[in-house]
């Protein structure tokens, strides 16, 4: 929903966002918000800070919706609390799509994780938030000493974030596996591709993969944003956006990764749980069916959208022939202990037998959901597990099925529906 009084200066980014597949609506001032938000469950807000009317009544178009929270995306120059991102100029659509997806990513998995303090709370089990802590926000900065790239970094140390520099891709790599970044900025100055290769790393690495990526381009340069977006970067950046305005859009989603780190964390804690098993983090099967219901059920109260995932190993002679030294069996929990990793922090991922895994992504639709489960399985195919001596390492594919809850369902109809979805990519194949 977008909210502003001048809908000429919100045309093109309505136009963009429509063209992307969104649902969108512009209304005109508060009073019709408050209408549009008693009628249609929106995800996210956009809303016009240089209107002062707007402005004093962002409380009001949130307190519409008391069950689920409604993130809002400023446009403007006024600086004002009680919004979850500020941009001071119009974004790009591509740009704006990518933002307002984390900040409602973000919104889920609040409501989830209090949900999963339910779900172990009815097993006998007590999940409780790791509060973060208080160390300053740390950022990668890799690149080559450019001015403009020092100036954004003297940006983010004046606001009290501790820029570590990585003038190479190989100090870059030292600096991430030896130590907990909150956002990574890539300079694309004089050589984008080495950022895209960096990048690329990042996102082939289970422990780094969530990490948001920050492009940061001189002026002038000929890009692709859908290209860049599509590739994992979380923004894109030219430098004749002022350094304050883009070290504060890094520590929203600094902040942001921090904050699901921290109920990612609290989930970790429970590894040693009767719910979850100890070696993957994956939840069993039990209390998976019985979280299952539960956010079954919040998500037809909350009008959200619910998807089920299914990764079935794709069977084939040559895993047989290699199984039969057990070689197979032994990688199959790596596996499932990379999948548990690779989830969003709001998703729920379990095992259902050795060989096959269950997840549950909620606010997702089946499309968004199969691409989510598609780059997981990409992400594992990267990896080459031991088949033992005089024998090349082998690889893992997956059967994918998808399932979306539709009226009249129920959670185990769901299942059913993604388990049966996945049996037929493999007749297919």
């Amino acid at each position: 929903m977008l909210v502003a009084s001048r809908l000429a200066r919100f045309a093109p980014l309505q136009a963009g966002l429509d063209e992307s597949g969104c649902n969108t609506l512009w209304v005109a001032d508060i009073e019709q918000a408050v209408m549009a938000l008693e009628t249609y469950p929106f995800d996210v807000a956009v809303v016009d800070l240089d209107d002062p009317a707007i402005v004093v009544g962002i409380d009001r178009i949130r307190s519409v919706m008391p069950d689920r929270h409604l993130p809002v995306m400023g446009v403007g120059q006024a600086e004002i609390h009680g919004i979850d991102l500020r941009m001071s100029e119009m974004p790009h659509p591509t740009q704006a799509l990518v933002r307002l997806e984390h900040l409602m990513r973000a919104a889920v998995a609040e409501e989830e994780f209090l949900l999963r303090c339910q779900t172990f709370a009815e097993h006998d089990a007590t999940l409780r938030r790791v509060e973060d802590d208080h160390q300053p926000v740390t950022v990668l900065a890799i690149g080559a000493p450019d001015e403009r790239f020092l100036a954004l970094s003297n940006s983010l140390n004046a606001a009290g974030v501790e820029v570590v520099a990585a003038p190479t891709p190989y100090t870059a790599f030292d600096y991430l596996h030896e130590r907990s970044f909150d956002a990574a900025l890539l300079w694309g100055g004089e050589n984008r591709s080495v950022a895209m290769s960096i990048a690329s790393g990042m996102k082939r690495n289970t422990r780094l993969y969530h990490i948001p990526l920050v492009l940061y381009l001189k002026p002038g340069d000929d890009v692709n944003l859908n290209d860049l977006y599509l590739r994992g970067f979380a923004d894109v950046v030219e430098t004749h956006v002022g350094e304050a305005d883009t070290a504060e859009r890094v520590m929203a989603m600094a902040h942001n990764y921090r904050r699901r780190v921290s109920i990612r964390r609290a989930l970790d804690s429970v590894r040693v749980s009767h719910l979850t098993d100890g070696v993957t983090g994956l939840f069993l099967a039990e209390p998976f069916a019985s979280h299952l219901r539960r956010v079954y059920a919040a998500s037809v109260k909350r009008r959200r959208s619910l998807s089920l995932c299914v990764l079935r190993v794709a069977k084939s002679d040559a895993l047989s022939a290699i199984n039969r030294g057990g070689w197979v069996d032994r990688a199959l929990p790596q596996v499932g202990a990379m999948i548990s990793r690779l989830v969003r922090v709001e998703d729920t991922a379990a095992s259902l037998s050795p060989d096959s895994f269950a997840i549950m992504m909620p606010a997702t639709s089946a499309r968004a959901a199969r691409a989510a489960a598609e780059r997981i399985a990409a992400v594992i195919a990267c990896t080459a597990f031991e088949a033992g001596e005089d024998r090349s390492p082998f690889v893992f594919d997956f059967d994918i099925g998808v399932a979306e809850i539709t009226e009249g369902e129920g959670p185990i109809q769901l299942l059913e529906r993604a388990v049966a979805d996945s049996k037929r990519s493999d007749a297919a194949a």
